[in-house]
């Protein structure tokens, strides 16, 4: 799908066009072939030069081809597949010939979101150094939110530990540690890419861009302590919750083992009054029934009392 949204320059009004013209941004999400052709065709881009931005393993680079006049900056942005579960996928930002800027992705982002919705202040979509330098900095502070929503998840998780009994309450802590590790490789990819254009030799920024771009940088090495740390802790809470569930069901087989010995009792006092043995005149004592229920019951309290002692119930 192909978008296009323009600033006016002397309205400052941003709205969705239906024509490419300069200074816009054409914003290609799930880009289909006729996609691509529409974007080549009308920006002159070779169209070999697209095609290795929809694999989906392109790592976090810069590249730029002076022929063309084009500047590719490749990052890797946050998204959530399900409630456990948070990967990332390559984000493509080209600025064509200083006239466009260009955003391919394979999914929509929620880091473009907020540009589309007006959400962003100071955002032109003619300003390309500054939307670019924007773009990284939404970037960073996506993974520091999802962070902190992972933060919650892992002291939810200690919370349930003491009581954990199944499997489900592991593999949702391995699916976070999981979510940890893309995060962390991407953030650190991310930071290459990020201290190369402060550098200067990659896009044109002023001085007010350098300030928020290096506010991205921080907000990035930030995410990336942030990361670190949070799998240290679930290393540590993984470990504790795999033993806790291990002693919380010998805790169960242990009482079962010692409520089956407690009911086993009256069975065996009924099993031996019940065989074909004369007991003399115990057999015709009107109130024999009683008496062998509430001996039943005086040896199941004996040998629940011998068990609870032994903590085996």
């Amino acid at each position: 799908m192909i978008k296009i949204f323009n600033t006016n320059m002397k309205t400052g009004e941003f709205n969705q066009i239906k024509q490419i013209r300069k200074g816009c941004w054409i914003d290609l999400v799930k880009p289909k072939e006729e996609d691509i052709k529409i974007l080549t065709n009308s920006l002159k881009i070779d169209t070999s030069f697209i095609a290795y931005i929809l694999d989906d393993e392109e790592q976090p680079r810069i590249d730029v081809d002076t022929d063309n006049g084009i500047k590719m900056i490749f990052v890797d942005v946050p998204i959530k597949e399900k409630k456990h579960v948070i990967t990332t996928i390559p984000l493509a930002i080209l600025i064509v010939k200083e006239d466009y800027i260009v955003t391919v992705s394979l999914e929509e982002s929620e880091v473009l979101k907020d540009f589309k919705m007006e959400k962003v202040k100071e955002f032109f979509t003619y300003k390309k150094s500054r939307f670019t330098i924007q773009i990284l900095y939404r970037t960073a502070t996506l993974y520091l939110r999802y962070l902190r929503s992972i933060n919650k998840e892992i002291e939810q998780a200690e919370s349930k530990m003491l009581k954990a009994t199944n499997n489900q309450d592991l593999a949702n802590l391995l699916s976070i540690e999981k979510s940890l590790v893309y995060i962390t490789t991407s953030l650190k990819s991310n930071e290459i890419v990020l201290e190369r254009i402060l550098k200067g030799n990659v896009i044109d920024f002023y001085e007010e861009d350098a300030e928020l771009l290096e506010d991205a940088i921080v907000e990035n090495k930030q995410c990336i302590e942030m990361a670190n740390l949070y799998r240290e802790i679930l290393s540590s809470t993984t470990d504790s919750f795999a033993t806790i569930i291990s002693n919380n069901l010998n805790t169960i087989m242990k009482f079962l083992a010692g409520i089956t010995i407690v009911f086993s009792i009256p069975t065996m006092v009924a099993s031996f009054m019940g065989m074909n043995v004369s007991f003399g005149k115990f057999s015709d004592f009107p109130y024999a029934f009683i008496f062998l229920v509430f001996i039943s019951l005086l040896l199941s309290l004996i040998v629940a009392y011998i068990l609870k002692k032994k903590n085996m119930l």
